[in-house]
């Protein structure tokens, strides 16, 4: 089923939508970059002039309609015009994980049959030289950032620099037929390829139309008031689906301007500087600036943690209500405008908050503790549930509405749907042309009457709010029948700011067990104020004393999970904590930070096996991956400890509407 067609045809596609801005907003900043320190910005004007440039010079290269351009780095504003460019021409840009190790990013684009890739520096350029072998129809390498290449000389090679002048040559000699060019694009045309993050197998390209993401974009934007007056800072990979739309789709629909840090390391400072009024960020970004704040508010004066205290507490008990336009005494009123002069406010500045009017997380579930927190200090965070199939956009949550269970409601055009075996269908604008080269996983993810399998269980509230528990085919059954959903017991160990990373295992077994990975800032703040040294992760993670740490977080779960009788027998019997972070160079996550937990089992099997057998310690030796590319072997034995379990809650079935 085709897609309805954008709501205005002169303005289908990104290329006529970058015209339009041109002509209509042209002295607005479209987009900031930071460098050196300083930033620059472009205007509309300026940013249309450049594309056009950067077009006409991959056109020189032979870039045509239907090719595949892929884009490799971090987000640069050359890269985002890049994208556009190949648009302009009626290629299809397909953006790659830019921290993909050589093999994964060969195999995108030998899949994708790119035959020409624009890098960001030396480090991209590097592992496309060395996958060419296995990617044969990459016959051109356009690179932004120079240094370090100076004694390159490979023909493939050639710089940013160079194409934008070759294509400024040729604009001054024939606008005209760039601009049948642009014009000659339709909203049903491909307008990108992002590939899934491969958490079960080999990544999907998805392929997604004009009227696919504009079409979302404009909904989304209606639904909370988005406009040209707007600022995002992009930060979040450019393959990702989240940041093609946030950072690219809306604010060419909106026309809002979008900032690029200086780098991955400065995007705290930078956030500070920016103020963006409208952010989006993963729950681990949202739990990190708070273990942030929770380690320098515990370095703070006695009075400092008093006075820090006693406000948080008020805006826990008030905050919430006052952003949810509620009934609130007026003494209360007062204090909080208190708070918001001596804390609140202070706090949102330090983090770069101040302007922000509208914050969305997606991804993976957020601690309702941390969620709480921000929208207490009046920040208008919100969740949304949504899939690169998609085009992101499922649910959202609008004002006044907003629970920290759930993922709202429909967004706007789509419709809602769950199947008798609990998994979540959709129908909407946004859904998918189809996945490239896999007419087979096509077929199968959509049904004959146009729906999209999103692979999800869930189940509506009495709100008519969905919430969702987990994979459909992750969730399984412990040995007694009762209802095991792993990411359900993971994500609440991890609501914990010092638990990073958690496994969970219980399918076909008479109990539950979790590896944990400690998050080492927050432990090793923690370690500090105990007087506990350490000298590595590894070291750290088997004191005992980390281990009673985790143990109470483990217990708190599992006094959680008992009060909801669904889940009350899928509590933790006994735990570990592993002595290395799980790494996406390791293949134990995907490039967006998913566990893929059966790889896992797989590959740390001898110590599940001994978190079931009851012994007291398990042993493994286990093949790591440095930054450089280099591979060494870590050893350990691991302290297993027992979980307290507790008494469930009168059972009762688990209510599903459709």
């Amino acid at each position: 089923m085709s897609p309805p067609p954008s709501r205005d045809p002169a303005h289908d596609t990104f290329p006529k939508l970058l015209l339009r801005n041109a002509a209509v907003r042209g002295a607005r900043v479209a987009m900031r970059e930071k460098e050196f320190g300083i930033w620059q910005s472009w205007t509309w004007a300026e940013m249309a002039r450049e594309i056009r440039c950067i077009a006409q010079g991959l056109a020189e290269l032979g870039v045509a309609r239907g090719d595949k351009v892929a884009l490799v780095g971090d987000n640069r504003p050359q890269l985002y015009w890049s994208m556009c460019a190949a648009q302009c021409l009626g290629a299809v840009p397909v953006p790659v994980y830019q921290d993909a190790v050589a093999d994964e990013m060969a195999y995108v684009i030998d899949h994708a049959g790119a035959k020409l890739a624009v890098a960001e520096d030396q480090e991209q350029v590097d592992k496309l030289l060395q996958i060419r072998k296995k990617a044969p129809g990459l016959a051109r390498i356009v690179f932004e950032d120079a240094r370090g290449m100076r004694n390159y000389d490979d023909a493939a090679l050639t710089s940013f620099a160079r194409v934008r002048e070759i294509g400024a040559a040729r604009e001054a000699k024939d606008a005209a037929w760039l601009d049948a060019e642009m014009a000659a694009g339709r909203g049903a045309d491909a307008s990108v390829m992002l590939y899934t993050s491969g958490t079960t197998g080999q990544p999907k390209g998805v392929l997604l139309s004009y009227d696919n993401v504009i079409r979302t974009a404009e909904n989304a934007i209606a639904f909370d008031g988005l406009n040209e007056t707007d600022e995002v800072l992009a930060y979040l990979p450019m393959a990702w689906v989240g940041d093609h739309i946030f950072s690219y789709a809306e604010a060419y629909v909106a026309g809002f301007c979008v900032s690029c840090p200086e780098s991955g390391a400065t995007v705290m400072t930078d956030l500070k500087e920016i103020g963006p009024s409208f952010f989006f960020a993963p729950p681990r970004i949202f739990e990190n600036i708070l273990t942030q704040v929770s380690i320098r508010i515990e370095d703070a004066g006695a009075f400092k943690r008093w006075l820090y205290r006693y406000f948080m507490a008020l805006a826990k008990r008030v905050g919430i209500a006052l952003m949810d336009k509620k009934p609130v005494a007026a003494a209360d009123r007062l204090l909080y405008a208190l708070g918001e002069f001596l804390v609140y406010g202070p706090i949102k500045n330090v983090l770069g908050l101040t302007r922000m009017r509208l914050g969305y997380t997606a991804g993976e579930a957020i601690g309702p503790d941390i969620f709480d927190f921000y929208r207490s200090l009046g920040l208008n965070l919100k969740q949304l549930y949504g899939a690169t199939e998609s085009s992101v956009f499922i649910c959202m949550q609008p004002d006044g509405q907003i629970k920290s269970d759930t993922v709202g409601v429909a967004a706007p055009e789509v419709e809602i749907k769950i199947a008798e075996s609990g998994e979540v269908l959709v129908k909407s604008p946004g859904i998918f042309q189809a996945y490239y080269k896999n007419p087979e996983a096509t077929a199968a993810a959509k049904t004959d009457d146009g729906y999209y399998k999103t692979g999800d269980a869930g189940f509506f509230d009495k709100d008519g709010h969905l919430k969702i528990i987990d994979r459909a085919k992750d969730v399984g059954r412990l040995q007694d029948g009762t209802l095991f959903a792993p990411k359900y017991v993971e994500n609440k160990l991890k609501f914990f700011s010092y638990v990073k990373e958690a496994v969970a295992f219980g399918h076909g077994r008479d109990a539950v067990a979790a590896f944990v990975n400690i998050d080492l800032e927050a432990v090793g703040n923690w370690a500090e104020r105990q007087g506990l040294a350490y000298a590595s992760y590894q070291e750290l993670a088997a004191k005992p004393e980390v281990y009673d740490l985790i143990a109470a977080c483990v217990e708190k779960v599992n006094r959680d999970l008992a009060e909801d009788p669904n889940v009350a027998g899928s509590q933790v019997r006994r735990f570990l904590i592993l002595h290395k972070e799980l790494d996406a160079d390791d293949g134990e996550l995907t490039r967006t930070r998913k566990v893929r937990r059966n790889f896992i089992a797989d590959r740390y099997g001898p110590l599940v096996d001994a978190l079931y057998s009851g012994a007291e310690r398990g042993h493994i030796s286990t093949v790591v991956t440095f930054e450089d590319g280099r591979t060494g072997r870590i050893e350990a034995d691991l302290a297993i400890r027992e979980a307290p379990r507790f008494a469930p809650a009168r059972r009762v079935e688990l209510a599903r509407a459709g």
